[in-house]
């Protein structure tokens, strides 16, 4: 029989997370959250439950949007879909910091919202380092040409497959700017609504019946720069309010009867091809060619092999803690520089946490690689696996973790708790998978 004990629940898998992660209904009461959250607001996980998010975050008796901001948990439970926002809260010294929220719809098993799992990243946290480790040309002359750039006002398009780290290269082209003290706001076209709510989002909105005052991205970023991500997916109309931005820099937040200017540096990024967006009518061509001024294209991982040794020694220093198992052997490193890397950095990254893993406290061998490939045919044999949509994954690679924790309860959920059987799907042993589950528990 199935000893239910062992298995991780919810509660030891969000303690897992090394971001602070809440979870909240509708009522915008905290149901639970992770140790992560409890430490940064200086508070008891026990101590949190049954408290209105907004009073723990913002120190306010009523919700955030009655008093300017923009609400992450009335959108997604209006639209169904997830949400990021940049907000202000007050941080564990009592200060204000600025931090992005990415908020995930939890369904119930009728496919109903029924919490929001929200994600809280401080914004000066993010490191850029992972993306530019490496010697070879192509990489070397990237980074010429965003230094180059980056003190200049001018419009950044980076141009690169997913997993490149076009967001991260952003964050460096603004670090290495006179804008550096100022905010770095992201806004992801791919993750937000259509119409109206996306133009409230990026540009605000004056005070209506229906709605409060609003301030938008451009007015949150002030002095600052604004990474937009995945141009392609921003609707026409918007398109054309940005190009005005990028030609005037004023803004015309909604409702409003003038124009207001904005001292705001933009980035901006696609893995589509422009021209080709162009042709197909998804991308205005006026704002293509506002926007190819400093083009700068991320190079794939299969086109700078030689960087892979060292960006792959570079994550085993993150997610290995004993030094003595960090080294790389001449068959382990054979076997990576083989690979293409559809999902490029991104993808070796998330192979070398899940190696780890899988290798616990032992040496790293080529039988620890598993690639994204092998994970799609483990998932075609076991059909009853645990489901894990889109957004979910996205939210648990933003913050900066890989798919094993995820895998590892998928296989466990289409086994039965088997752990035997677990552990030959994956390749690992027994006893190496109770280390995982350990460690999936906070032991």
């Amino acid at each position: 029989m199935k000893d239910k004990s062992t298995d991780p629940s919810s509660q030891q898998l969000i303690d897992s997370f090394p971001d602070p992660f809440v979870i909240i209904d509708a009522d915008y009461t905290i149901v639970t959250a992770n140790q992560a959250y409890a430490r940064h607001y200086g508070v008891d996980v026990a101590d949190l439950r049954g408290r209105h998010c907004h009073k723990v975050s913002h120190k306010l008796d009523s919700p955030c949007s009655r008093h300017g901001e923009h609400c992450p948990l009335e959108e997604l439970f209006r639209t169904r879909e997830a949400a990021q926002v940049i907000h202000v809260h007050s941080g564990p010294d009592g200060q204000e910091e600025r931090v992005q929220i990415v908020a995930t719809p939890l369904l119930d098993e009728r496919g109903e919202v029924a919490f929001m799992g929200e994600s809280i990243i401080p914004l000066r946290a993010l490191s850029t380092d992972d993306f530019r480790v490496g010697q070879s040309e192509c990489m070397q002359l990237m980074i010429k040409q965003l230094l180059r750039v980056a003190p200049t006002r001018t419009t950044l398009l980076l141009v690169g497959e997913s997993g490149t780290g076009k967001e991260h290269l952003a964050r460096y082209v603004h670090q290495h700017s006179k804008r550096a003290e100022r905010p770095f706001v992201v806004f992801d076209c791919a993750l937000e609504g259509r119409g109206g709510d996306i133009d409230r989002r990026l540009f605000g909105a004056v005070a209506s019946e229906a709605h409060a005052a609003e301030e938008g991205l451009f007015q949150q970023a002030e002095g600052g720069t604004l990474f937009i991500d995945e141009i392609c997916e921003l609707p026409s109309d918007s398109q054309l309010r940005l190009l005005r931005v990028l030609e005037s820099g004023e803004i015309q937040p909604l409702g409003a009867v003038g124009y207001q200017l904005v001292d705001v540096r933009v980035i901006v990024a696609t893995h589509h091809d422009l021209q080709k967006a162009v042709a197909e009518g998804r991308l205005l061509k006026s704002l293509y060619y506002r926007l190819s001024a400093f083009p700068v294209k991320l190079p794939r991982l299969r086109d700078r092999r030689q960087d892979i040794p060292d960006l792959a020694a570079h994550f085993m220093a993150q997610y290995q803690p004993d030094p003595a198992l960090r080294e790389l052997s001449p068959k382990v490193l054979e076997v990576l520089m083989t690979h293409d890397y559809p999902g490029n950095v991104r993808e070796l990254r998330n192979l070398i946490e899940r190696a780890v893993i899988y290798a616990a406290d032992e040496p790293l061998r080529p039988e620890h690689l598993v690639f994204d490939d092998q994970l799609v045919a483990l998932d075609a044999d076991a059909p009853e696996a645990l489901p894990v949509d889109e957004s979910t994954r996205r939210l648990v690679a933003r913050r900066g973790g890989g798919p094993g924790d995820i895998e590892i309860l998928q296989v466990l959920k289409a086994c039965g708790g088997h752990r035997g059987e677990a552990a030959r799907r994956l390749g690992i042993s027994e006893r190496t998978l109770y280390r995982h589950l350990k460690r999936l528990r906070g032991g």
